[in-house]
């Protein structure tokens, strides 16, 4: 579909060095996790979803696709028990995509984030245009996430238009 969100289009705004940590929230089925892994060559991406059903297709497609440097970790976003296994200041880069309009505590989500992101560490949060046809009715709007994002001592680094139905941010810790 023309215009649509494209995450190895996305990924290239990025200055991504191919020894990062990653953590992608909500990462489903693999459709960030596998690009973003195949540029991080001798790093790694932690893909963490609730669900254990998408996480096992992503394994599968991993070996299929021979990315080997995707760990698969099923836990809770929003709770910071659910992520004991990733250090404070342990993460590079985290991808926050088409989450946060699914999330009932997105200040949670990107508190936690921000806990794992090492000093200088980036965030990438994609979702949903407001007024746009597609997609879901309860939508999260660009502006409210960076006023969050300057609550919890983010910097904007980045906005712009991820396709003709997301928005993106680039957020610096």
């Amino acid at each position: 579909m023309d215009g649509f969100l494209n995450p190895e289009e996305i990924l290239n705004k990025l200055e991504l060095k191919e020894n990062m940590v990653a953590a992608d929230f909500g990462c489903g089925s693999g459709g960030w996790a596998i690009p973003l892994a195949r540029r991080l060559k001798e790093g790694m991406v932690f893909a963490i979803d609730i669900l254990e059903e998408p996480l096992s297709a992503l394994q599968a497609k991993a070996r299929l696709e021979k990315v080997p440097n995707i760990r698969t970790v099923k836990a809770n976003v929003e709770d910071r028990q659910g992520l004991r296994m990733l250090n404070d200041n342990s993460v590079d880069l985290v991808l926050i995509t088409n989450l946060l309009f699914q999330v009932e505590a997105k200040k949670k989500v990107m508190a936690e984030a921000r806990r794992i992101l090492k000093p200088g560490g980036k965030i990438l949060v994609v979702d949903w245009k407001k007024g746009v046809s597609l997609g879901p009715a309860d939508k999260v709007s660009a502006e409210d996430i960076k006023l969050m994002a300057v609550e919890l001592g983010f910097k904007t680094e980045k906005e712009f238009a991820a396709g003709a139905y997301h928005w993106a941010l680039v957020l610096l810790k």
